[in-house]
C-alpha cells in the first residue's frame, strides 16, 4: 500500500506531460529561464555560438562560487584519499572523456551515448601527444597521480548538472527510500544529514568537486540533445550517435508541474532545511527557476 502514492503520482506525469507542454509555448521567452531554457517550440535550434557563451556563463558562476566558498581545490595523493574525495567521477579512455556520474541527471543517456560511440567503433580524428591508456578501468580515483594528472589535463571533462529539487522528485518515484510519503521522504534525506546521503541526493558539488575539477561543459538536464551535440562535435566525434530517447525537455517541464504539487506537501521547516541542504549547488550553478531556490541562502552560509 505504501507504493499506492508514488503509482498516482506517475500516472500523473502523463497528464502533466500535456498540460505543461500547453503551458511551456504559451510562455513569453524571456521568462523561460535564459540560457537555460529548453527548446519552446518545434524547430528551435541551438547555434554553436549561443552554446558555448552558455557554457561560458554557467562556468563564469561557477568560478565565482568557488573563489568566494573556499571548497577544496586540491588533488589528494593517496588512492584512499582520492576515493574519498572523488567517488563519482569516471573515466572513458578510449574516447578521453572524464565524467561525474551521479543517477538522474543526465548521465544514464551520456553512457548510452558512449557504448554506441565504442560499438561503432569510433575513434578521436586527431593524434594525441599522449600515451592512451586503454584500461577498462572507469573509476579515475583507481588510476595513479601521474595517471590522473594526466586525464584531469588533457580528458574532455563533462558535468552533468539538473535541479535538486528534481532530482528529489525522480528518487521518490523511484521507489528508493522507506517513506511512503514525500514529506516523509524528506524527512529521511534531512535526517541523513550530507555524509550519510546517498548520491541519488547528495549536492552535486560534493560528489563532483567542481572546485577541484576544471570541467570544460556544464550540461544542463532539459537540452540534453542540443548541448550534446555540440560537446560531441567540439570533441570531433560525430553528433548523430545521440540516441533518440532523449526527451529530458519534455520530462523537464512536467517536473516543473509537479514540484508545485509536491513543494505544498512539505512544511516550512523543511522547504528551509533542503533549501540549506543544497545552498552549494543553489549557488554554483543557474537553477533560477527551482522552487528552493525561493530561500536566501548567503555566500556565508555555503561553509556552515
Amino acid at each position: 500500500m505504501r507504493f499506492l502514492p508514488r503509482l498516482g503520482l506517475s500516472a500523473a506525469l502523463a497528464i502533466a506531460a500535456f498540460l505543461s507542454w500547453r503551458l511551456l509555448l504559451q510562455t513569453p521567452a524571456h521568462r523561460r529561464g535564459g540560457d537555460l531554457a529548453p527548446k519552446a517550440e518545434e524547430g528551435f535550434t541551438l547555434t554553436l555560438d549561443t552554446f558555448l557563451h552558455v557554457q561560458q556563463l554557467r562556468k563564469r558562476r561557477l568560478r565565482a562560487f568557488c573563489s568566494q566558498a573556499g571548497k577544496v581545490a586540491t588533488l589528494a595523493s593517496s588512492r584512499d584519499e582520492k576515493a574519498s574525495l572523488l567517488p563519482s567521477l569516471r573515466v572513458n579512455t578510449k574516447l578521453d572523456f572524464l565524467y561525474c556520474q551521479v543517477p538522474s541527471t543526465g548521465v544514464e543517456e551520456w553512457h548510452q551515448l558512449l557504448e554506441k560511440l565504442e560499438e561503432e567503433n569510433v575513434t578521436l580524428p586527431v593524434p594525441l601527444p599522449y600515451r592512451r591508456l586503454h584500461a577498462k578501468e572507469t573509476r579515475l580515483s583507481a588510476f595513479n597521480q601521474t595517471e590522473v594528472k594526466a586525464m584531469l589535463g588533457s580528458y574532455t571533462k563533462v558535468l552533468f548538472v539538473r535541479d535538486p529539487f528534481h532530482r528529489l522528485i525522480t528518487t521518490f518515484l523511484q521507489g528508493m527510500g522507506i517513506s511512503s510519503s514525500f514529506s516523509s521522504f524528506v524527512q529521511e534525506v534531512l535526517d541523513s544529514g550530507m555524509h550519510n546521503g546517498s548520491v541519488a541526493w547528495k549536492p552535486l558539488v560534493s560528489l563532483c568537486r567542481p572546485c577541484l575539477i576544471q570541467y570544460d561543459y556544464v550540461v544542463m538536464f532539459g537540452f540534453l540533445r542540443e548541448e550534446l551535440g555540440h560537446l560531441l562535435r567540439q570533441a570531433g566525434l560525430p553528433a548523430g550517435s545521440l540516441p533518440p530517447e532523449l526527451t529530458d525537455s519534455q520530462v523537464q517541464w512536467t517536473y516543473r508541474w509537479l514540484s508545485e504539487q509536491m513543494f505544498s506537501e512539505l512544511s516550512a521547516q523543511q522547504k528551509k532545511q533542503l533549501s540549506h541542504f543544497y545552498r552549494w549547488d543553489l549557488a554554483a550553478f543557474p537553477f533560477s527557476s527551482s522552487f528552493l531556490s525561493d530561500r536566501p541562502s548567503t555566500v556565508k552560509t555555503w561553509e556552515k
